[in-house]
């Protein structure tokens, strides 16, 4: 139809729940946005804080799960925290009108209340990658103007909270490419095409994610190889149309959840408010959440912040197991006034950042206690059904060409 088609992996290679997402659990709740999958613990004993893993719904929740190799989940898991992950529906005719508010309803306090319930206990941990991140901090500024508590202790990966320094995805955010999204929201029905999204992500990378497969694939003939890391890529989500756009509008555009001005269930959000401890992690190449932004975030809060710089980008600077011995990462227990100064004052560490995490993390996560199992009736194994959804499968169920 006129725009490159580009496949960057074999995707015949790979199944949910067998090599690919293949740490095993149980859905544990289930509504119209999300399912909560709990992780089958592998140690006798583990926290008693859980951990609550709310994941971008821009792509899907297997990033943090892709192999037992690479799996932040299973690193956390043998830790002995109790891990529970959102998986996001990928928009279609249910959900093509959620908000923000619902969002933040069904996905942030719904997650946390399945999540208590289950674990049998009245706090949890909370983390957030991008957008979830982003969603995250309006949960717990809706939290804090309601006194709620239960959430002790968050942690954000690449997310962005001030977006004035929002980088090259500024550029979607005037008055021609809101125009724009809004004419591919009517042609979708309203909902913003996960293709759309796959292939803007794709072209901020030109060189690595478009050029590459079309010399090797189409000019020379290559068959795609097998990489779980691009069939993760290529598995897009669609978005319900007045989330994305109020994502661009307010957000991107005005920068208006820094400023107090977002509007969540009737009130005025504002990050300030938000006293808990946090743990800020940003990536040195990240070029869709760029390092300078994420910094920001870390001091968009009220309470007690860690910040801390990893190699690589978006993806690799926040997925890099330990065992790998990869990249590098920063830290800067001095008082600073600027990213600048607290560059110029880091200390470099050789290998993955999450080792750091961990010991910020456990001092917060309380006392070790006997495993917990689910038991009783769940909704089915991991990964999940929602997760499965394919944006083909949608497509045809809309009567979309």
């Amino acid at each position: 139809g006129g725009r490159l088609a580009i496949t960057q992996t074999d995707e015949t290679a790979f199944e949910l729940g067998k090599n690919i997402a293949t740490s095993k659990g149980k859905v544990i709740f289930r509504n119209k946005l999300i399912e909560i999958i709990h992780d089958n613990p592998s140690r006798k004993k583990s926290h008693t804080k859980p951990m609550l893993i709310f994941p971008p719904w821009i792509n899907k929740f297997y990033i943090l799960d892709l192999r037992e190799s690479n799996s932040m989940v299973a690193w956390l898991r043998d830790k002995g925290y109790t891990v529970f992950m959102v998986s996001w529906r990928s928009a279609d005719d249910t959900t093509r009108h959620f908000t923000w508010d619902d969002y933040v309803q069904q996905g942030g306090y719904g997650a946390v209340e399945a999540a208590l319930k289950a674990a049998g206990t009245d706090s949890l941990n909370a983390v957030g990658y991008c957008i979830g991140g982003t969603l995250l901090t309006c949960l717990l500024s809706h939290m804090a103007h309601h006194k709620d508590n239960r959430i002790n202790a968050a942690t954000f990966f690449a997310c962005q909270v001030d977006f004035e320094l929002a980088g090259d995805l500024l550029v979607f955010t005037d008055h021609d490419a809101l125009d724009h999204i809004d004419e591919l929201l009517e042609e979708n029905k309203g909902v913003m095409p996960g293709e759309s999204m796959a292939e803007t992500f794709n072209w901020l990378r030109p060189i690595d994610l478009v050029w590459r497969y079309v010399i090797d694939n189409y000019m020379l003939g290559k068959k795609p190889r097998p990489f779980d890391l691009l069939y993760w890529n290529a598995d897009q989500t669609n978005i319900p149309g007045p989330v994305h756009r109020a994502y661009l509008k307010n957000l991107y555009a005005d920068n208006a959840l820094v400023k107090g001005e977002f509007d969540i269930l009737g009130h005025k959000v504002n990050p300030k408010s938000i006293d808990i401890p946090t743990f800020v992690q940003a990536s040195r190449d990240d070029h869709i959440c760029p390092y300078q932004s994420v910094y920001r975030t870390s001091n968009a809060f009220g309470g007690p912040s860690s910040f801390v710089l990893a190699g690589s980008g978006h993806i690799a600077g926040v997925i890099n197991h330990p065992d790998a011995n990869k990249y590098q990462y920063w830290t800067c227990s001095e008082d600073v006034s600027s990213i600048e100064e607290w560059i110029g004052k880091a200390t470099e560490h050789p290998g993955s950042w999450w080792p750091h995490w961990h010991q910020w993390l456990y001092r917060k996560s309380g006392k070790k206690i006997p495993a917990r199992q689910i038991s009783g009736d769940t909704l089915g194994d991991a990964p999940g059904e929602y997760v499965k959804k394919r944006l083909n499968d949608i497509r045809q169920a809309r009567g979309l060409k």
